[in-house]
C-alpha cells in the first residue's frame, strides 16, 4: 500500500481510531493485522516469506538467550544466514549470475546456472536488517529474548516502517510495543504535522521534479550537459524530499499511536563534509553499518590502512544493499572513496601545520557547497539506468557548451515554481525541523494549508517511493 494513495488515508484513520479504542491485547493484534493487510496489498505471497523469517529469528532469539559457550554463536549465525541467504536469492541472485556468465564468457565458459524470474519483495533490505538487529543485540547482551511471539512478529511487521524504516533497533522499539499509550492530543497533533510535511514533500516537491528527472534520465543521448546538470540538481532534491518524506509519514503515523520511532534525516545538504553527510542521511542505515560491520572489522581500532579499507568495504556493501546494480556499487565506493581522501588529507595537513579558517563563515559555506557538489555528483550514478548512462551524463555535464537550452517538459513559470519549492523546503527545515503545534489553532490552520496545497499542486500518479525498490 502506497502512503501516497487514497487508500492509505482511508486505512490509517480506520486503524488509528480502531487502536484508541481498544485494550492493549486488542492493539498489538489490530497492528499486527493491520499490517500484514498493509504489505499483502503489494503481492500476497511474499507475506509468507517476511513470516518465515520471523519464526526463524524469534526462536534463534530464545536458544540465543539460553544457550552458553560455542551453541549461543552457532544459533546465532544459523539466524543472520537465514536472513542473508533470503535477501541474497531475491535481490542478488541474478546480478551475480549475469556477472558470471560474463566472466565465464571471457575465457569461452558457459555458465550453467540458468536465470530466475524472480520478483523482489517490497522493502527485503529494510526488514532483513531489523531482524538481522534484533538477533545481534540479544547474543551482544543489550536486549532480552522477547518471548512473546506476536510482538516480535510486530516489531518486523510495524506497518508504518514496515517496508522503508526508519530501521529500529529492538531496544528502541520492543518496549513501546508492550506499552499502553493513551491518547495524547499533543502528540496526535505533532504526528499529524509531520505526516502532512511528509506527504507535501512527497507529492508536491519530489514527484514534480521526478518528471524533470525521469524525461533526461531515461532519454540521456538526446540530452545536452545543461539539461542532464538540471536534472541531476533536481534528483539531488527528489531523492531526499522522496526518502525524507516517507521517513515523515513513518514516524508521523506511529507518534499519532504514542510510538517513537527514530530520527532518520537531519537537514543532510547542510553538511561540511561528506562523513558529517552520514550522520544526517538516512541515519538509522548508516549508524546499522557502523555498529554491525564497520566496528566489528575493527573500526577506528586497527591501524590506518586497514581503517581506509573498513571504510571502503562498509560503503561497498552499502551501495550493493541498496540494489543488485553497478551504479549503486559505484555510488557506494564513491562515498567510501570521499572518506579515505578526506582523512589522508586532514593527517597531512596535520603533519604539516596546516590550519584552516573553520570559524569563518565564508569557510563554512564553502564547506557546504562543496560537499554537495560532491553528493550530487555520485547521485548520478544512484539515478542512472546503467553504467554507461552515467558516465555519459557526467562527460556531457562536463563539458557543456554556451549554446546550451534546458530542454525539459516544464516551462518557464513551472521551473520558477519547482525551484521555489525546494528554496521553501530547504527554509523550513533550516528554520525547524518539525512544524511547532502547541497552538491548536495555529496547528489548523497550517494543516488545513498544507492539505490544501497538496491537493491543488499534488503530482498523484502513484509513484511509489524510491526506496521501496530497495
Amino acid at each position: 500500500m502506497l502512503f501516497n494513495s487514497l487508500q492509505f488515508l482511508v486505512f490509517f484513520v480506520v486503524v488509528t481510531l480502531a487502536y484508541y479504542s481498544l485494550p492493549w491485547r486488542g492493539r498489538w493484534m489490530l497492528l499486527l493485522g493491520a499490517s500484514c493487510y498493509f504489505y499483502m496489498i503489494f503481492v500476497p505471497v511474499y507475506l509468507l516469506i517476511l513470516l518465515g523469517t520471523i519464526v526463524i529469528d524469534y526462536f534463534a532469539g530464545l536458544w540465543i538467550a539460553t544457550a552458553q559457550g560455542r551453541r549461543r554463536k552457532w544459533y546465532l549465525v544459523i539466524s543472520l544466514i537465514s536472513n542473508i541467504g533470503i535477501l541474497a536469492y531475491f535481490k542478488y541472485y541474478n546480478f551475480f549470475n549475469e556477472n558470471l556468465t560474463r566472466l565465464l564468457g571471457t575465457v569461452s565458459l558457459d555458465n550453467p546456472l540458468p536465470l530466475l524470474n524472480i520478483l523482489l519483495p517490497i522493502g527485503l533490505s529494510f526488514h532483513t536488517f531489523q531482524a538481522m538487529s534484533y538477533t545481534i543485540e540479544v547474543y551482544r547482551g543489550n536486549q532480552k529474548a522477547e518471548r512473546h511471539f506476536g510482538i516480535y512478529a510486530l516489531y518486523v511487521m510495524f506497518y508504518p516502517q514496515l517496508v522503508a524504516g526508519p530501521i529500529e533497533r529492538p531496544q528502541n522499539v520492543l518496549w513501546q510495543y508492550h506499552t499502553y499509550f493513551k491518547y495524547d492530543f499533543e502528540n496526535v497533533k505533532a504526528g499529524l504535522m509531520q505526516m502532512a510535511w511528509g506527504f507535501f514533500k512527497k507529492v508536491v516537491i519530489a514527484d514534480r521534479l521526478a518528471l524533470v528527472v525521469d524525461a533526461a534520465y531515461n532519454h540521456v543521448p538526446e540530452q545536452n550537459g545543461l539539461t542532464l546538470l538540471v536534472a541531476t540538481l533536481f534528483f539531488t532534491f527528489q531523492i531526499y524530499c522522496d526518502f525524507s518524506g516517507y521517513s515523515d509519514i513513518a514516524i508521523g503515523a506511529a507518534r499519532v499511536m504514542g510510538f517513537t520511532l527514530m530520527e532518520n534525516f537531519r537537514t543532510p545538504y547542510a553538511a561540511r563534509s561528506i562523513s558529517e553527510f552520514w550522520r544526517r542521511w538516512h541515519i538509522s542505515l548508516s549508524s546499522w553499518f557502523r555498529d554491525y560491520l564497520y566496528i566489528p572489522l575493527g573500526g577506528n581500532r586497527v591501524g590506518l590502512s586497514r581503517q581506509y579499507f573498513n571504510q571502503f568495504f562498509v560503503f561497498l556493501m552499502s551501495g550493493l544493499w541498496h540494489g543488485a546494480k553497478w551504479t549503486f556499487v559505484i555510488w557506494g565506493a564513491l562515498h567510501g572513496l570521499y572518506l579515505i581522501l578526506a582523512r589522508w588529507r586532514d593527517k597531512w595537513m596535520e603533519k604539516q601545520g596546516v590550519k584552516l579558517p573553520e570559524e569563518k563563515p565564508w569557510y563554512q559555506a564553502l564547506q557546504v557547497a562543496l560537499t554537495f557538489g560532491l553528493v550530487m555528483l555520485t547521485w548520478v550514478f544512484f539515478r542512472a539506468n546503467a553504467t554507461g548512462d552515467a558516465f555519459q551524463i557526467l562527460a556531457k555535464i562536463f563539458t557543456l557548451s554556451p549554446n546550451d537550452r534546458i530542454q525539459t517538459p516544464f516551462n518557464g513559470a513551472e521551473m520558477t515554481f519547482s525551484v521555489g519549492l525546494i528554496g521553501l523546503m530547504l527554509l523550513k527545515e533550516k528554520l525547524a525541523f518539525i512544524i511547532p503545534t502547541r497552538n491548536t489553532v495555529a496547528f489548523a490552520g497550517v494543516f488545513l494549508v498544507l492539505g490544501v496545497l497538496c491537493y491543488l499542486f499534488g503530482i498523484f500518479t502513484a509513484n511509489q517511493f524510491i526506496y521501496f525498490q530497495f
